[in-house]
């Protein structure tokens, strides 16, 4: 692993050490948005799906539809309780027909490989954690189209051809796998290189413009972009159409069966669910951190704060978990265990969009 330099700010997540910034976050985020920033995202889980029922198997996991996939494709997906609640938020790519790559959020890495264990069949199937072997890196933002072009020999044609969630590996003289992002709204793309190489692709990356940021302006630019990240903004208590997955394109409603299948189909076709996602700004220096209540007009708690960011364009902004019947542009009172109060308006998202 490389070294981290004494600027850099670091936090834990789920129990690795994560860079929040190098030393200025405001300046990491303007490089996100008008040049191009490098994110070591190595705190992600990552691993193989291989073998001729490969796809069929994890169908039979996940919410969408891994069967149809085609090599260089790649599709969202939530891994669920016999219940219908969230426990994994993966993304599943297909390398080749017996070969798939898989990315997986941070804190639900742990109940993925647990649920693989549990139900894959290894004659069927085989399903290695591969976290150790790999790195994880994101280049994003405008340049970083050219950037990555420049890193991997890949020509610009050829990724600008890229759809979002296609994969496309390098073979010579690394192996590079390089998908397509569209996670914070701006053009992204991930790198998995061999924990050897991770330096020198670090190295060259930094020399082609890209400057190295954290978690925090990247933090920053997902919940601009209403994109849910599993263990904030939902859980093993979430829904996923609760979490607004629909809008993700992670559920497929015309596949097979897959654990958890009838609860999602049941919201689908025959009801709703009581709460969702949505934006959320507010009228205080630094809005309200996460867990902190929201109130309506009658002093009902309506929801709840997720994840709290300052946008240097925005403001103070939040994801927040909000009652259905909570219309977008009410204002509520935002309430912390302290007491501490300001009033909040529900916005839609994505925030950019309106």
């Amino acid at each position: 692993m490389a070294l981290v330099p004494r600027s850099a700010q670091t936090t834990a997540v789920a129990g690795h050490d994560v860079v929040l910034h190098y030393g200025d976050a405001g300046l990491e985020y303007h490089e996100l948005r008008h040049g191009a920033m490098l994110l070591d995202r190595s705190e992600r889980g990552r691993g193989f799906a291989e073998g001729a029922k490969a796809r069929e198997t994890l169908t039979g996991l996940v919410t969408n539809d891994v069967i149809a996939l085609e090599p260089g494709i790649g599709l969202h997906a939530a891994a669920l309780t016999a219940k219908g609640k969230v426990i994994a938020d993966v993304r599943i790519f297909c390398l080749a027909p017996d070969t798939l790559w898989l990315d997986i959020a941070p804190r639900s890495a742990a109940a993925w490989w647990e649920m693989v264990r549990k139900y894959v069949n290894p004659r069927l199937a085989k399903l290695r954690d591969e976290a150790a072997a790999w790195r994880h890196l994101t280049i994003a933002g405008p340049e970083s189209r050219r950037i990555v072009a420049e890193i991997t020999g890949l020509t610009t044609d050829i990724l600008e051809a890229v759809p979002v969630d296609g994969i496309r590996e390098v073979l010579l003289p690394r192996v590079i796998r390089v998908a397509r992002s569209n996670e914070i709204g701006l053009e992204a793309w991930d790198l998995w290189v061999s924990e050897a190489d991770a330096v020198d692709m670090r190295a060259r990356a930094n020399a082609a413009g890209a400057v190295s940021g954290g978690l925090i302006a990247w933090e920053i630019a997902r919940v601009e972009h209403g994109r849910p990240e599993f263990g904030l903004d939902m859980d093993e208590n979430t829904i996923p159409q609760e979490a607004n997955l629909d809008d993700w394109h992670a559920i497929s409603y015309t596949k097979g069966c897959y654990t958890g299948q009838e609860t999602v189909a049941r919201v689908h076709f025959r009801g709703h669910v009581n709460r969702h996602l949505r934006g959320l700004r507010f009228d205080a220096a630094n809005g309200l951190p996460p867990a902190a209540e929201l109130f309506d007009a009658e002093g009902k708690v309506v929801g709840d704060v997720r994840s709290s960011v300052l946008s240097p364009r925005l403001g103070p902004i939040a994801l927040g978990m909000v009652r259905r019947e909570v219309a977008v542009g009410a204002v509520l009172v935002g309430r912390t265990a302290d007491g501490t109060e300001c009033p909040v308006l529900v916005h839609a998202l994505p925030f950019g969009a309106h």
